[in-house]
């Protein structure tokens, strides 16, 4: 068996343990908000193993989308935040923690007063594939010829995806991308991006490394299955969900102390948040800011500039991600004197970029 079997089938096996009975120190111990658990059953919370709390990025009415799910605790606590206008999905591949999701799942939708919750099964990284429904498929048609496989592969093309394209308004994850080979993480973060409203946002919660893991941990199925020796360094977690196409990235939360210290290698749970931008116009509606420093200039994603104490102009689309996004306090900002002046300005520059400023 190849590393890489071993590996899935050490981390099937250890949530299929961790489905049955509590298993104590699989992942980092963290805290949520007492208010989210109180309606929540004692075997869910006993049995969920997570390394950081994302929740607190999911606003009333979103749509939510749980990655790697399990045993359905953070699905419901998001449902208490979105509320009857919102609706949680989470997808988990493995049936035993989807089973345990599911005990409670009609008892908690009463208690929500029927917020919508539902559980897919699907790799995190194929977001496309209802597992359920290929398993049904599989059973009633088994493949035992070139002809058989054939005929699957058709149907399998015709499949509705699991999660839409452009039907979620935040992403978040629990301790699970470093489940994921680290050849596949690229194509997860182009799903996320995938299945996310323009505008729409992701909250990570992970295991993160501050210097390589070496090849031999990497190697280990038990570490890997434990959340440890799949880590990645921030700077590439960062890189492939730039890569991905999300803007505005920025390290939520980084504790001082590590959660576990291997052979030197600091280990921390880490969360990151990001946007997918709006398919609205670059147009110069008349919009500006002021970057207040202490540095002397940054520089965002999309090659804009911002020297501090300079009035810069900006598109409509930068002005709104800096005005309520991570850097909110970090700019002044100003907003068009009038409508008359929008349009001069809608007309004057198409492309939205002032003159010289190279906006967008």
């Amino acid at each position: 068996m190849s590393v890489s079997a071993k590996k899935e089938k050490m981390i099937f096996d250890r949530y299929r343990d961790g489905a049955n009975e509590a298993i104590p120190n699989l992942c980092c111990p963290t805290t949520y908000p007492s208010h989210l658990l109180d309606i929540l059953p004692r075997e869910i919370i006993e049995r969920d193993y997570g390394c950081g709390d994302p929740t607190r990025h999911i606003k009333e009415g979103d749509v939510v989308l749980d990655l790697g799910s399990g045993a359905g605790k953070i699905c419901y606590m998001a449902a208490q935040i979105v509320g009857p206008h919102g609706a949680v999905i989470g997808v988990d591949i493995n049936d035993n923690m989807l089973a345990l999701a599911r005990k409670y799942q009609q008892q908690m939708v009463k208690r929500l007063n029927g917020t919508s919750i539902n559980f897919k099964k699907c790799q995190i990284q194929n977001l496309s594939v209802d597992l359920e429904k290929v398993d049904v498929r599989l059973r009633q048609h088994p493949i035992n010829n070139a002809d058989d496989l054939k005929v699957f592969k058709q149907w399998k093309e015709q499949m509705p995806a699991a999660i839409e394209s452009d039907s979620v308004d935040i992403v978040i994850s629990n301790c699970v991308l470093n489940l994921v080979s680290h050849s596949d993480r690229l194509s997860l973060a182009k799903e996320i991006f995938r299945v996310l409203k323009p505008g729409g946002r992701i909250a990570i919660s992970d295991i993160v490394s501050d210097i390589e893991v070496p090849q031999h941990l990497q190697n280990d199925p038990d570490l890997w299955a434990d959340c440890i020796s799949g880590a990645t360094q921030i700077c590439q977690l960062l890189q492939i969900f730039k890569d991905a196409g999300f803007h505005n990235l920025k390290i939520d939360s980084w504790p001082k102390k590590p959660w576990k210290v291997l052979e030197r290698v600091e280990f921390r749970s880490v969360t990151l948040v990001a946007t997918k931008q709006t398919l609205q116009p670059c147009l110069n509606l008349g919009h500006s800011v002021i970057y207040r420093g202490p540095f002397a200039e940054i520089r965002d994603d999309e090659g804009h500039v911002f020297p501090r104490g300079e009035k810069v102009t900006v598109c409509e689309q930068t002005y709104n991600s800096l005005v309520t996004g991570a850097l909110a306090h970090d700019f002044i900002s100003f907003s068009p004197m009038s409508s008359e002046n929008s349009a001069r300005n809608s007309l004057a520059t198409p492309d939205g970029c002032a003159e010289g400023q190279g906006c967008c």
